[in-house]
């Protein structure tokens, strides 16, 4: 039998033609690149959800809402410190980069309650890290580390990837982190110190992050998405209290060195989230998660949707909204408050912070315990202690529900009805207690009064969005 090599070779060559053809095709459909972008979405991981590092089986559901609590009184506490010394980081900002043998270093909240799973450089390599509106740069930490706290997944080692670059101290990147030192090599270094003495000390690098986004309409299937040269902070010192299961922070704050900013063309100045009610988060029956959008994806709009301007002004971590008043049913209470003197004077725009990391929402306590005798006016129910003196406003309910009335957070331009699940919250068996408590010198709307709202974040027009939403079916 003769054989014709040259069309065996022929044949061969197009079937292994055809086999690359189908790999490529396959590869193209799991990665997307940047010109592929038009917004992704990813789950938003509730700390307390079986889904987290964090999460401890053993923990009944009140005792995880009593340590968000505990958790919130410690951020709004550092909070109030970033912001009071707004001065100070308008000085910071407004000098140029020097070089220093000494940190200057920024004193900035404990990171909050929402995790973000992603990959970093090339190969990637999995990690989890915290969510934060309150805070800027991104950081992890990696190999090799002098000091590190404890996390679930292997620590990031920089000379495994490809992509890694560090950042030069003279320039525009080493500038915009803000906390920076040059001390070796040319090679600019930052440092992050937390208000309860924690920190982070590492390079600034630039890196490659990929991360999972869901598919719609499913939302079961996911590809991947990356980013080349996000500037984070590779952090070789981390340590102090941290209670820190995960790899670090993703900084999604208002300033330009957050991932929002950094993504500013391929997100479009925009993200959004919707938060699913606290015991869903927790609830081993459910699978339900929050999620986070970016760029058009993040768009809200509908007949329901309001909006109010998000108002700009030192520090720019913070995203800054304007409160009007509170309604309490009928009755309209204008929100005054003599106590706001170091945060936002009398009558100066932008007197309350949105935050994602505080659970809680907090108000002057003199406009508080106007609040609070109103609700005492109008509720018709049986009123208890707290038991651990934590809640000032609490009564004896079934299944954790009471007759309260409705309340409206009046912003310029936006009414929002908090959920009367988000108001008064069951904490003990049979006690329910109002999760609006007082502060001194600081108003911050906390998530479990976002929960079931759609909410946008616009900064290209500095415009925060409100759209009432079944998170769990968004």
């Amino acid at each position: 039998m003769e054989i014709n090599h040259k069309n065996s070779f022929t044949l061969l060559f197009f079937l292994a033609f055809l086999a690359f053809s189908h790999l490529a095709l396959v590869s193209c459909r799991k990665t997307k690149t940047n010109h592929d972008v038009k917004g992704f979405t990813l789950d938003l991981i509730h700390r307390d959800s079986p889904l987290s590092p964090f999460y401890n089986p053993s923990i009944t559901p009140s005792r995880r809402l009593r340590d968000a609590y505990h958790r919130s009184f410690s951020r709004a506490s550092f909070l109030k410190t970033a912001t009071t010394s707004s001065s100070l980081e308008r000085s910071k900002r407004e000098r140029p980069f020097i070089h220093q043998k000494e940190f200057q270093s920024d004193v900035i909240p404990i990171p909050g309650e929402y995790l973000m799973k992603f990959s970093i450089g090339t190969p990637p390599v999995e990690t989890v890290a915290i969510a934060d509106t309150g805070s800027d740069l991104t950081w992890i930490q990696c190999k090799p580390c002098a000091d590190c706290f404890q996390q679930t997944a292997p620590l990031f080692d920089s000379r495994k990837s490809s992509t890694y670059r560090t950042v030069k101290c003279d320039t525009k990147a080493c500038e915009l982190v803000g906390s920076t030192s040059c001390v070796r090599k040319n090679v600019c270094e930052y440092e992050m110190s937390y208000g309860d003495q924690s920190h982070s000390v590492g390079d600034v690098a630039f890196e490659t992050f990929t991360f999972d986004t869901l598919n719609f309409p499913s939302k079961t299937d996911k590809s991947k998405i990356s980013f080349p040269n996000v500037v984070f902070g590779c952090g070789h010192d981390n340590g102090g209290t941290f209670a820190n299961l995960t790899s670090g922070i993703v900084g999604l704050g208002g300033s330009n060195i957050s991932i929002v900013k950094q993504l500013d063309k391929e997100v479009v100045g925009s993200f959004s989230y919707c938060l699913i009610p606290l015991d869903l988060s927790s609830s081993t029956a459910s699978n339900a998660t929050s999620h986070i959008n970016f760029g058009p994806l993040a768009r809200v709009s509908g007949p329901n949707v309001v909006t109010t301007p998000i108002i700009l002004k030192e520090p720019r971590t913070y995203y800054y909204i304007n409160l009007e008043s509170v309604s309490v049913g009928k009755k309209k209470l204008a929100f005054k408050s003599s106590r706001l003197s170091s945060f936002a004077a009398d009558g100066e725009l932008g007197n309350m912070i949105i935050d994602s990391g505080t659970t809680l929402t907090f108000l002057p306590s003199d406009f508080y315990d106007n609040l609070e005798s109103t609700l005492v006016d109008t509720i018709k129910g049986k009123r208890k202690e707290d038991p651990t003196g934590t809640f000032a406003l609490c009564y004896e309910s079934k299944n954790g529900v009471i007759n309260a009335p409705e309340i409206v957070f009046h912003f310029t331009n936006a009414d929002v009805e908090l959920l009367p699940t988000s108001t008064f919250a069951e904490v003990d068996e049979g006690l329910a207690c109002l999760t609006i408590v007082p502060a001194d010198e600081i108003a911050i709307f906390g998530n479990l009064a976002q929960v079931n709202y759609l909410i946008g974040y616009d900064l290209i027009h500095d415009r925060l969005s409100f759209l009432p939403t079944d998170c769990t079916k968004h």
